[in-house]
């Protein structure tokens, strides 16, 4: 079994990052250039997980859902949010039918 404290020690890295010298990292970097810039890296990521998922290669899937899973997080330290915050959102939609959930939030 992997190490689901992955997304912990990720997440606190890419705080970490805010606010730092652009050119001491690529999150760095990407802070610097601002929202946009990180929403363009979270559709681009969307996209090549997609056309990964079209060509049916398992390993280019997971490297591709990786790559989106990390700009999603770097999208959520931007609004000051963390993968704990997704994971207490999935916890509280366990056992809960998709269909009523969705309904729910009407």
């Amino acid at each position: 079994m992997i190490d689901t404290e992955i997304l912990r020690r990720l997440s606190t890295t890419i705080a970490s990052r805010q606010g730092a010298a652009p050119k001491s990292s690529y999150v760095a970097s990407l802070f610097d250039k601002g929202h946009d810039a990180i929403l363009r890296k979270v559709g681009e990521e969307s996209v090549e997980t997609l056309l990964a998922s079209k060509d049916g290669d398992k390993l280019h899937v997971v490297r591709e859902t990786a790559d989106l899973w990390f700009h999603s997080m770097v999208l959520l330290a931007w609004h000051g949010l963390s993968s704990d915050d997704v994971l207490a959102e999935l916890e509280r939609r366990e056992g809960i039918s998709g269909i009523d959930e969705k309904a729910a939030r009407k």
